[in-house]
């Protein structure tokens, strides 16, 4: 078996990983597909100038997983974890634990103190809302309805010690 190498530069060959994996799961619309690939455009675009930051998981030369995160505006060490996915294929194997911990580490190196991910409440999402609790991340706030009536948006938080 390959070993699963972790890099953070974005390459443009990326954009096409993050559309695979994230249309992939079956979980996001449309619209928070093209998201996900905005962010990553942002990033290509930009460079060091874009606020979002990239740590990707290879198998090989494939993308099969990876996080977005990046330093909330106006604030001096809190960090929003955009997105984590990981490819249908690499799933259940403990590959979005350790993207998530070296996304900590990375955000830590750097000096930030707490990292908050957002996600739905909608039933479909209790995979997603129990990882983050496994990974130690508490519900800081729960916003009745955010996305639409009946699926609110649950804030989770982790203080980086």
């Amino acid at each position: 078996m390959q070993a699963i190498s972790y890099r953070q530069e974005i390459q443009p060959s990326d954009l096409g990983a993050i559309l695979n994996i994230v249309q992939g799961s079956g979980f996001f619309s449309n619209a928070e597909i093209e998201l996900a690939c905005e962010l990553a455009t942002d990033r290509l675009e930009h460079g060091l100038q874009s606020s979002y930051q990239f740590l990707f998981a290879e198998k090989g030369d494939r993308v099969v997983g990876y996080t977005c995160y990046g330093l909330i505006p106006a604030t001096a060490c809190s960090y929003d974890l955009y997105w984590i996915a990981v490819a249908e294929t690499m799933r259940g194997r403990g590959l979005g634990k350790i993207l998530l911990q070296k996304t900590e580490a990375l955000i830590r190196n750097t000096g930030g103190r707490q990292i908050y991910a957002d996600t739905s409440s909608r039933s479909q999402y209790l995979p997603t809302q129990r990882f983050y609790e496994r990974c130690g991340y508490i519900t800081e706030a729960l916003l009745k309805d955010f996305y639409s009536p009946g699926d609110s948006k649950i804030i989770y938080a982790k203080v980086l010690l």
